[in-house]
């Protein structure tokens, strides 16, 4: 995707987060690993299910160093009104960013013009603000807070673990490469 390896755009915004109204910037979310998970919009049928899978793990996100931010066209109001209305979104402790203008949802290439949405967007940033995990699905089509939390795993194993890679599944503790020619044809 053309997304990796790119720092992610200036942006300025409010989000919800645990009964208040906080800011959140590019900059704010710096100096960390970040998760930014676009969805279409509150209440609605699909994204409760994933905001909440992200909310059961979100505990095992912060233990790596990772924030999670959710990102939809709604304002934070909308956001705190569907917390106050739903017991899937009130358990949600990560900030719920209003994008109102569509400015980070068009930053991270995930908007739907037409209807003023956001596509199913995953990306995962590095401490630098670097894309490094850029996975976008249809609307149809809920995502695996599970499978997301590897993927940073991997993503971080791979930052720090210089000239080596992980393989399909890969969890941590388990054996990575180390490309080289003589793996070649041998995997």
């Amino acid at each position: 995707m053309g997304v990796i390896n790119t720092t992610i755009k200036p942006f300025k915004a409010q989000a919800y987060l645990n009964g208040k109204f906080v800011e959140v910037t590019d900059t704010s979310v710096k100096g960390k690993w970040s998760v930014f998970f676009f969805y279409p919009a509150d209440f609605t049928f699909v994204c409760p299910t994933e905001l909440g899978d992200m909310a059961d793990l979100y505990g095992k996100f912060q233990e790596i160093g990772c924030e999670v931010y959710s990102v939809s066209t709604d304002t934070h109001f909308v956001h705190k009104a569907w917390a106050d209305a739903s017991e899937t979104i009130k358990k949600i402790k990560y900030p719920m960013i209003g994008d109102p203008t569509g400015a980070i949802t068009r930053g991270f290439d995930v908007m739907i013009e037409e209807s003023g949405l956001a596509l199913r967007g995953t990306f995962v940033v590095n401490p630098e603000g670097v894309i490094k995990v850029a996975e976008i699905h249809d609307l149809g089509i809920g995502r695996n807070a599970a499978e997301l939390l590897r993927k940073v795993q991997a993503a971080q194993y791979v930052a720090t673990h210089n000239g080596e890679v992980c393989p399909a599944k890969w969890t941590p503790g388990n054996e990575t490469l180390k490309p080289s020619i003589d793996l070649v044809g041998k995997i």
